[in-house]
């Protein structure tokens, strides 16, 4: 899925959140994501965050904070590799 289309998403769902307050938005829209979205998804987003988020609002950037790090907890070293491979491979891809 396209990275753009990603942060489009993140942000729909951090809006349908918002009405409930910053700090339950985004455990509303951490919670979302992590259950509905593809763990390729998952990586892919927070690949961009660590790229610097481009395009995330406040409340959708704090949710996919709060994943990444519970992610990062839980990754063994193969795993870590392979997020940061692909993070570099995006890299690549916006300099060409």
């Amino acid at each position: 899925m396209s990275l753009d289309k990603l942060v489009y998403m993140a942000n729909q769902i951090s809006k349908f959140f918002a009405s409930q307050g910053p700090e339950q938005a985004a455990a509303g829209t951490a919670d979302h994501i992590s259950k509905f979205w593809d763990p390729r998804m998952r990586a892919q987003i927070f690949a961009h965050l660590e790229a610097g988020g481009k395009g995330l609002d406040p409340v959708a950037r704090a949710a996919i904070e709060s994943l990444a790090k519970q992610s990062q907890a839980r990754q063994n070293p193969a795993q870590q590799s392979l997020a940061q491979q692909s993070l570099a491979q995006q890299s690549l891809a916006k300099q060409s």
